[in-house]
């Protein structure tokens, strides 16, 4: 069976603790993915549970007319607010060493392998329950950057990453912008990277503002 996976990052997010929802700017980069997916065929949509991703998903849906599917092995590998009086410096400090220590399990959440595990085994799953067919499966999957990257660093091999963009491990954080999309094929069990972080799609002046700000 050939499936295609499009690993989408949601929009803009709010900046606040908790399960928060898209901005202005973020929901106008949902309906511009939106367009790009628009009569995608033999497509399904699965979603993270997290509000960001839910929103994105649903203006995707919208415009193919075909229902989200829910799945928490789609979710963060932590999200600020999961931790009672967790203050953001060190949220940040906790991501950071789960980056740099892919097998540091934090207070809440999972370590970075454990969450790039989790969407490989899912991915797997996918492709084992669906029927055989002649024409290629499409899944676009919205999730989040930080557990885009933990599959990735964890499922491909380093010399193929650092072919993409040089010190890949290292600079990962600054890879998954926005509602980007990584594109790949999926053949008997093999993952193939077809396209990083694409923003094409996208208004620049989005993309730009979003640049400057970080």
């Amino acid at each position: 069976m050939s499936m295609m996976i499009y690993l989408v990052r949601h929009g803009i997010k709010e900046q606040h603790i908790g399960d928060v929802g898209l901005t202005e700017q973020g929901t106008v980069q949902a309906e511009q993915t939106a367009e790009y997916f628009k009569k995608l065929p033999n497509a399904r949509i699965f979603s993270s549970p997290l509000r960001r991703a839910i929103d994105t998903a649903s203006h995707i849906s919208l415009i193919n007319a075909i229902p989200v599917e829910k799945d928490q092995r789609l979710r963060e590998r932590a999200n600020w607010g999961d931790a009672p009086d967790q203050t953001f410096e060190q949220f940040v400090e906790m991501w950071n060493r789960c980056t740099r220590e892919p097998d540091y399990i934090p207070p809440v959440g999972d370590s970075a392998r454990q969450a790039g595990e989790r969407l490989a085994h899912f991915l797997s799953e996918l492709a084992l329950s669906e029927p055989e067919q002649t024409t290629t499966n499409h899944y676009i999957l919205v999730t989040h950057g930080g557990l885009i990257t933990d599959f990735l660093v964890h499922t491909l091999p380093t010399q193929e990453l650092h072919a993409w963009v040089p010190d890949f491990i290292a600079v990962q954080h600054t890879l998954i912008p926005e509602c980007s999309i990584t594109t790949l094929a999926y053949e008997q069990g093999q993952v193939v990277l077809k396209d990083l972080a694409s923003v094409q799609h996208l208004n620049s002046n989005i993309v730009r503002e979003q640049e400057q700000k970080n």
